[in-house]
């Protein structure tokens, strides 16, 4: 029997909700409608993936990356929405270190009459559905087997991969871009983890390098990353930093040939409209679970460095060499093994 309507909740970044895509459009497959409850950083990535018929935003205060205090009268308002909406199932991702079961007890409270998610812990009478999984899947494969578990399954044809809504909105920002035709090689210096994030210094330098092998650059960053992507872009490369909404965004990185980014989500979201990607990936969780899915990827970073697996935010090791060990000329390399000319 298919299901009236299902929450399905991701509460943390935009990145880590764009790879909750396969698992939507299972989902979606199996029931009338799906409404996904997201963090402030990832509703909007919420709002492009396929399947997704509402977006609900509510911080969360067990797993947003600067939560504020409990706030009693929220989670009973939440309580009383959710109830209002009386789902008919609740699908609950999370990453491995986080746990479902705080939502699981709101949700139960709120009358959802069957939850599942991956928990580690014991879930008592929380959870209908106690999934396990091997924790060195990549993400997207992980978060589509706790929707099997569930009872969901992608559709015929279906190949699984990240996805975007499309059409996508024009890329024209002013009078900074209908000069550019497709083919461009986009660079992302910024990350939301200062850790995962390589030197600006090199960025630059990289930019320059691309520019000299005969590509044409286009820098990207939000709206508080302006006076990096100002830097990172210098004379030879086009900044947009702070230019792009994420539905914008994407469509400039459907356009590339390739997008040189770090661990962030840009880089889902390049693998999420086709691009491939070049991976300045700090080992600070491992590249097996979070490397872009799907796409032909290079990989560049130190993967055995001291700070592997730390999980750390700021980089933990002097002089930052997971990813100082990187050269603009192995960017450059990188770009040329994954474009074809």
């Amino acid at each position: 029997m298919v299901s009236r309507t299902v929450l399905i909740a991701r509460l943390d970044n935009a990145g880590d909700v764009l790879l909750q895509g396969p698992m939507v459009r299972a989902v979606a497959a199996g029931t009338g409608r799906v409404v996904l409850l997201a963090g402030p950083a990832g509703a909007e990535a919420a709002r492009l993936l396929p399947g997704v018929d509402d977006v609900w935003t509510w911080r969360c205060p067990w797993i947003d990356p600067d939560p504020e205090p409990v706030d009693p009268a929220g989670l009973v308002a939440l309580t009383a929405r959710v109830r209002a909406l009386a789902p008919d199932a609740a699908v609950i991702s999370t990453s491995f270190h986080q746990s479902p079961l705080p939502l699981a007890l709101l949700l139960r409270t709120a009358g959802v009459p069957r939850i599942s998610a991956i928990s580690a812990d014991y879930p008592g009478s929380l959870l209908d559905v106690r999934h396990r999984v091997d924790d060195d899947l990549p993400e997207a494969e992980r978060a589509l087997s706790l929707a099997r578990a569930a009872g969901f399954d992608l559709p015929p044809g279906d190949d699984g991969r990240l996805a975007v809504r499309r059409p996508l909105p024009p890329v024209a920002h002013q009078h900074r871009l209908p000069a550019l035709q497709p083919g461009y090689v986009v660079v992302h210096p910024g990350a939301s983890v200062p850790a995962r994030a390589w030197p600006a210094g090199l960025c630059a330098e990289a930019v320059e390098a691309l520019a000299d092998a005969g590509r044409r650059v286009v820098v990207t960053g939000g709206p508080g990353e302006r006076a990096l992507t100002a830097f990172v872009a210098g004379r030879r490369g086009t900044d947009l930093g702070g230019a792009t909404t994420l539905p914008q965004l994407a469509a400039l990185l459907d356009a590339a040939a390739a997008v040189v980014v770090g661990n962030t989500g840009p880089a889902h979201l390049a693998a999420a409209v086709g691009t491939p990607v070049v991976s300045l990936f700090s080992p600070v969780v491992p590249a097996e679970r979070w490397a872009p899915y799907g796409v032909p990827t290079v990989l560049l970073g130190d993967q055995s460095a001291a700070c592997r697996g730390t999980r750390a935010r700021e980089c933990p090791v002097p002089g930052h060499p997971c990813l100082t060990s990187v050269s603009p000329a192995d960017v450059v390399a990188a770009v040329e093994k994954l474009v074809v000319a």
